[in-house]
Parts: C-alpha cells; structure tokens; sequence
C-alpha cells in the first residue's frame, strides 16, 4: 500500500468544478462564528459537490483570509450568497421548492440514519450558531429537522463537523439510491 501523489486523485480545477452537475444538497449557515468552521464547511461543500453554501446574519463572507485558511480555495469553486436574516434565505429556498431541514435536537426529529432524501429532490440543511444552534424561528420555518445520535455525555458536535457528518451521510445515499 502507498499514498497516492497529489497528481493521482483526479483533482477538478475550479473551472471543471463549476461545470459538473451537483449534488442538489444546498448548506444554510445561521450566525456561524468561526471563519475556520465557515471555511471548513466551504472544503466539505466543495469536496461533496454541494450546489451552493448560504451564509445568513453573523456569518463571515468571502474574501477572507481566515475564511480561506481552512477552505484553501473552496471558497472560489462552491458558489455562495449571503442573507441578512437566515429566515428570508429559508422563504427562499422553500419558494423555489426546497424542502428545509433544520440540523437541530429537536422534539420529533429524524436522526440520520433513518433519514432517506429523494435522489432528485431538491434539499436544503440549515446549521446553526456554535453556541445556540439553529434558531427557534428558523426551525419553525423548516420542513423538518435531521439529528445526528450522539451517545456520550457532550450532546453536541462542532459545526463544521456535524456538516462533514451529515453531508457525506446524505450525499452517500443520494448518489446510491
């Protein structure tokens, strides 16, 4: 067994990335603070082919540097937009027929493993603040909610990892449905 060279993993340059047919997984980002998390989030996107990363409230926006710390560029390949208030982005996307779920601990969640999207539905995850998660009137707008099992006695992930998580879990099941 040897490491494969940079040259042999069949890397995508930006333009080819932006021509590919995406994933129809769409990332909502709500009052992220950490522009390492933001810029993780970009790398997972761009890594799983999600069509776009949305960036609501608080949450940074390219160009920046500590964005692109972590993103190393992803940040050029996964389009992006940003919203003022997350609860307009989620109107949006439902308007233009997403279904919105929100990546939450809620009463009457999915968890993951049970939740199986639509190979061509359009999908929607909204990931909230580090420290308070999604918030209540973005949850209320969702079509639901998706929780990751956890069974320790931290009841909660880092952002960026909870969206490594879940979008590869649902990317997966996509591509294999």
């Amino acid at each position: 067994m040897r490491k494969l060279k940079n040259n042999e993993l069949d890397r995508l340059s930006v333009d080819e990335y932006k021509e590919i047919e995406k994933t129809h997984l769409t990332v909502v980002l709500d009052n992220i603070r950490s522009c390492n998390n933001i810029g993780s989030v970009f790398r997972t996107s761009d890594a799983l082919l999600i069509e776009k990363v949305i960036l609501c409230g608080i949450t940074a926006t390219p160009p920046n540097k500590d964005i692109h710390k972590t993103a190393l560029d992803a940040e050029k390949s996964v389009p992006w937009e940003y919203f003022d208030e997350t609860e307009a982005a989620v109107t949006k996307l439902k308007e233009e027929g997403y279904k919105v779920f929100a990546v939450e601990q809620v009463v009457n969640s999915i968890m993951l493993p049970d939740f199986t999207p639509g190979r061509d539905q359009k999908l929607a995850l909204v990931f909230g603040n580090e420290v308070k998660g999604v918030q209540q009137s973005v949850v209320d707008l969702c079509d639901g909610a998706i929780e990751i099992p956890q069974y320790g006695t931290k009841h909660s992930f880092n952002i960026s990892v909870s969206a490594g998580i879940v979008l590869w879990d649902l990317v997966y099941k996509i591509r294999n449905s």
